[in-house]
């Protein structure tokens, strides 16, 4: 159960949120082939500090290398931003915590460089955004089960019949990056942890055009990439839990 949080701590969620959501409208204007992302890495620690918030990923815990996760491809999450330079058509995703007025907010979102996806790809980007959608959609306010809200995704990207990746989970956020509830990508209805009024979560369904199994990036430690090396795609939003349904916080 997450403690209960003041009316001063929820609008620094959503302030933290908007500034987010900025930040990503900016960045997919910014993004071109030959970029690095080293550079996507600065220019967002850059905005982060324009907007008065800090980069809740450089903390002692995570200690992660950058500001934000950069995962390209066959990476999942958690993406190490190296010197690499995109190449169109590569499928990268973005995932951002950041820290605002002591509250954390966190939002991801892939895109493909350079062009407009089609074919499989696009197939791959638009099912795991719908699927995100779908599992806010499910939160029906207080006494909402976090099995509702995985029911829900699962729905959409079976579907789509696309991998799920099971091993990784969405979570409570606010107070720490990571809290309580678990809110895994799968579920069965009326199951699961129990939401009230006034809980935050990050619902962020992982989905693969191959199998599910994932692997950690032997040389950085922190990459997480499918095991059969196919493509994924991961959106994330922080959304708030209301009497009688709910509020995304990291959209403009």
């Amino acid at each position: 159960m997450q403690p209960q949080k003041t009316t001063e701590q929820i609008q620094a969620m959503r302030d933290g949120g908007k500034i987010i959501a900025l930040i990503f409208d900016g960045l997919k204007k910014v993004v071109q082939p030959g970029m690095t992302g080293l550079e996507v890495d600065a220019w967002v620690a850059n905005e982060i500090k324009k907007h008065g918030a800090t980069p809740t990923y450089k903390e002692p815990d995570p200690n992660f290398p950058g500001v934000i996760c950069i995962s390209i491809n066959d990476a999942i999450v958690h993406g190490v931003p190296t010197d690499y330079a995109f190449e169109k058509g590569d499928v990268v995703g973005f995932d951002l915590v950041i820290t605002y007025k002591g509250m954390k907010t966190d939002a991801a979102f892939t895109m493909m460089i350079g062009q407009q996806p089609s074919g499989a790809i696009k197939h791959l980007l638009h099912v795991t955004e719908k699927s995100l959608y779908a599992g806010i959609d499910a939160i029906r306010g207080n006494g909402t089960r976090t099995g509702d809200i995985g029911a829900a995704v699962e729905k959409v990207l079976g579907e789509g019949k696309l991998g799920i990746v099971r091993d990784l989970v969405g979570h409570g956020v606010g107070n720490e990056m990571h809290m309580a509830p678990s809110v895994p990508n799968y579920g069965k209805k009326g199951r699961g942890d129990m939401l009230r009024t006034g809980d935050t979560i990050a619902i962020e369904p992982m989905a693969t055009l191959g199998g599910e199994k994932i692997v950690t990036d032997a040389d950085d430690q922190w990459t997480i990439l499918t095991r059969d090396g196919s493509l994924s795609a991961h959106f994330e939003h922080t959304v708030l839990v209301t009497d009688v349904g709910y509020e995304i916080l990291t959209q403009l």
